[in-house]
């Protein structure tokens, strides 16, 4: 006779249970939308915060439902991470069936609030989109240019932003945000190849990259993310910022706060301690929080 385990009783799901695969925190990301609108000192413009809104709804649907895709074909890897294995579909406590009817009702709605903004941002959140699945399905695979990709993805927020409202970004921002979005995307990685070697050790891999490869990825994304640094001090030091901002030379003082979160997240990683989205995670770390406020408030005063 055949001896029966132990059987557990299915709870019923809750609202919160079913929102939590669209990740509505990462949406965070998408305020980058509001960046070129800001840049341009055109934040009180009510017609062109509309758009901006719109544009950031938009894309915080196209974007859950690319969440879902992702959580959908990696849920092998996320079961064995110490993090994700809680997330959603990885534990089993909602139906792969949830994921494939909401892509495309996520999907659908993004692109008809982007119609709603514009011809030429539903575009740029098109390609967007098309990028996010591509990734999805193939360019995770591939070391290296799957942080280029991540980094580009980040940068196209910004895009899409200057197509709602069209403001388009200077060539400082441009490189600014290529630098800085290529270290965070590296340190994302990173952070995942350290949790994972406490796992598996010596054999730790992770997205494809092996253990050795910290150093080199290290490397890459902490020369990145002070380039970044670079770039906004030459833009400080430009007849454009001495035209934006009266008091321009305060914004030295973004130099030093920078250099200091790039380096408190790089350090956070090195020790295994960055478990999420480095963007995300900041709005959760007290220090990243801080410096944040005091980057923003050094901005406003500058102005």
């Amino acid at each position: 006779m055949a001896q029966v385990g132990p059987v557990f009783q299915e709870r019923s799901k809750s609202l919160v249970d079913y929102l939590k695969p669209l990740r509505l925190r990462h949406w965070l990301k998408n305020l980058l939308v509001f960046l070129p609108l800001f840049a341009a000192h055109r934040f009180f413009e009510t017609a062109l915060l509309e758009k901006a809104m719109l544009a950031f709804v938009a894309f915080g649907c196209c974007a859950s439902a690319g969440y879902l895709l992702n959580d959908l074909f990696d849920l092998a890897a996320d079961r064995r991470h110490p993090d994700k294995r809680l997330r959603p579909f990885a534990a089993g406590n909602l139906p792969l069936s949830y994921g494939l009817a909401m892509i495309p009702l996520l999907a659908g709605l993004g692109c008809l609030i982007g119609l709603l903004v514009s011809p030429l941002f539903l575009g740029v959140l098109l390609i967007y989109f098309a990028l996010s699945t591509t990734y999805s399905f193939y360019v995770r695979k591939v070391v290296l240019l799957d942080v280029i990709v991540l980094a580009g993805l980040y940068t196209m927020r910004i895009m899409a932003g200057s197509a709602s409202v069209t403001i388009w970004p200077s060539h400082w921002l441009l490189a600014f945000s290529t630098f800085l979005f290529f270290s965070l995307a590296l340190v994302k990685r990173y952070g995942e190849l350290v949790i994972m070697r406490r796992i598996d050790g010596d054999q730790a891999t992770a997205r494809g990259y092996e253990l050795s490869d910290g150093e080199m990825l290290a490397a890459m994304g902490i020369a990145s993310g002070y380039v970044a640094v670079v770039v906004l001090a030459l833009y400080i030091n430009s007849d454009t910022a001495r035209l934006l901002y009266g008091r321009y030379e305060l914004m030295w003082f973004l130099c030093p706060l920078l250099l200091y979160w790039i380096s408190h997240m790089w350090l956070l990683a090195h020790r295994g301690k960055m478990p999420d989205d480095p963007i995300v995670f900041a709005t959760r770390d007290p220090i990243s929080r801080i410096l944040i406020l005091l980057m923003l408030a050094t901005i406003l005063l500058a102005l």
